[in-house]
């Protein structure tokens, strides 16, 4: 099947693969493949910016929108120097799956910008972020698409986009972003959201597997929002974070890492190298660890065919989106690892976006305590379907868990059918 060359990016090629592997097994006709896979709508924009030093700089931003046949779509903005449209299209295209197998209205969408906003100021941030909300605006709405944090991006930037959007509108609009501040409509819960659907999962995993949270050894890749809130979560269950890396390498201590205290090294040195008392590794070595669990949290394409032959854990919880490439699954496939596929693994985070979402619309607030168990609900009744689809229907975890997602929204398509 042709992909149009303006998606054209490794990550797009993989998520196109993992999709047309799924639908063949589905049996979707060449009609409704064609229209299930491919983004409804691409938007690229140019985006000038006045830097503190007085001159202007010119930024590529994008925002895809997969399907709009639930609802509105959802999904992240990106900050990072690497983001591309196809990028863009592959992360939209996962959001759609992993919206239908957690039985969430939405479509996936993805936003992002090509920059790097750990190099830039706070001024500079906000001035990105308000010109780039400005040229959305034709596209995005509470009920057409409601932007949320990703990489690069967090609360302060939702804010930012919140009071832009309703600017224009003349009015306050907390619906249209979620993971914004609690206190201009943000829910409770939702920035911890990622990482504890993370940790409940791993917890759901062991339980399988008979592991002993207790003493249980984990490898996490990425120290950012999710990794950070995984790993403390985890550590409450009494399990071992042995090691951690970010975008600075990493770090390794057999005994167990003290996490507030490397979280304040953190703080105060941007990066987990040289943390008192732990070894340094390489991101390479640190996957290679022997551990109960692995968590890659960092970008995509991490376990590759080269290097998944190494890996040594029992559970393989991906916390990022697309962690894990086609030929690793190959892999995988066959061996005695226990994938959490990303679209379950890290569906956390759009859940209690939905929430906000929901509450935001409705002008009535949950407490912490009433968020985390609708969370954990819906996390446990979909790890529920898909270990009982995969062992019904033989099929390796990400194959169960993309085949739900993506029937869905095939059978939503064509029952609405196709307008003249």
């Amino acid at each position: 099947m042709n992909t149009p060359s303006i998606y054209d990016s490794p990550v797009f090629k993989m998520a196109c693969d993992q999709y047309d592997h799924i639908a063949e097994w589905l049996g979707i006709g060449q009609a409704e493949r064609e229209r299930t896979r491919l983004p409804k709508r691409a938007l690229i924009v140019q985006i000038p910016v006045r830097m503190d030093d007085g001159t202007v700089q010119t930024f590529q931003g994008y925002r895809v929108q997969h399907h709009l046949t639930f609802g509105p779509t959802k999904g992240g903005i990106r900050y990072h120097p690497d983001v591309t449209l196809g990028e863009v299209a592959a992360l939209a295209m996962w959001m759609s799956w992993k919206c239908a197998l957690v039985g969430l209205p939405y479509g996936g969408a993805k936003g992002g910008v090509t920059c790097n906003p750990h190099k830039m100021s706070i001024g500079e941030n906000e001035r990105l972020t308000r010109r780039f909300t400005q040229e959305l605006i034709p596209i995005i709405g509470p009920q057409v698409d409601i932007p949320a944090p990703d990489m690069g991006t967090n609360e302060q930037t939702m804010a930012w986009m919140m009071d832009t959007y309703s600017t224009h509108a003349g009015h306050a609009v907390p619906s249209i972003v979620t993971g914004k501040p609690v206190s201009i409509g943000g829910s409770l819960g939702r920035k911890e959201a990622t990482g504890r659907g993370v940790a409940y999962l791993v917890n759901r995993a062991m339980d399988v597997l008979k592991i002993e949270a207790q003493g249980a050894t984990v490898v996490i890749q990425g120290f950012g929002n999710v990794g950070f809130h995984a790993a403390f979560a985890l550590s409450r269950h009494g399990t071992k974070i042995i090691a951690v890396g970010d975008h600075t390498g990493a770090v390794h201590d057999p005994a167990g890492l003290h996490l507030d205290q490397l979280a304040e090294h953190v703080a105060l040195t941007k990066g987990v190298v040289g943390f008192s008392g732990a070894k340094n590794i390489s991101n390479e070595e640190l996957l290679e660890l022997q551990c109960d669990v692995l968590i890659p949290a960092a970008v995509e394409r991490q376990v590759t065919g080269k290097n998944v032959r190494q890996l040594k854990c029992r559970i393989l919880a991906e916390a990022a989106n697309g962690p894990t490439t086609v030929e690793a699954d190959k892999v995988l496939r066959d061996s005695d690892i226990f994938v959490i596929p990303d679209v379950l693994c890290n569906s956390g985070g759009v859940i209690v976006s939905y929430f906000e979402w929901v509450q935001d619309l409705q002008n009535f607030f949950w407490t912490e305590a009433e968020v985390n168990d609708r969370l954990y609900r819906i996390l446990e009744q979909t790890f529920s379907q898909v270990l009982q689809f995969s062992k019904r229907e033989k099929l390796y975890h990400r194959d169960a868990a993309l085949a739900i997602g993506v029937r869905k929204v095939a059978e939503a398509k064509k029952v609405r059918g196709l307008f003249p």
